[in-house]
């Protein structure tokens, strides 16, 4: 597996997850998944788009996954 397919494996995921997650019946935005994990609104979208993957630390990779 090479840095572009892990990138788009993690995006997909990142967006499976927000979008599959409910708070108070509504989707998690980008805006409060940044907001909880302490990083910027752009990185998220970035991530989901595949666009980057710089910035991504393995901290904050941690910090989505619970």
């Amino acid at each position: 597996m090479n840095q572009k397919e892990l990138s788009q494996i993690i995006g997909k995921n990142i967006k499976k997850y927000r979008t599959s997650t409910f708070i108070d019946g509504k989707k998690i935005t980008q805006e409060k998944l940044a907001e909880a994990i302490n990083v910027s609104v752009s990185l998220i979208s970035n991530l989901e788009s595949s666009k980057s993957n710089k910035g991504i630390s393995i901290i904050n990779l941690y910090k989505i996954s619970v």
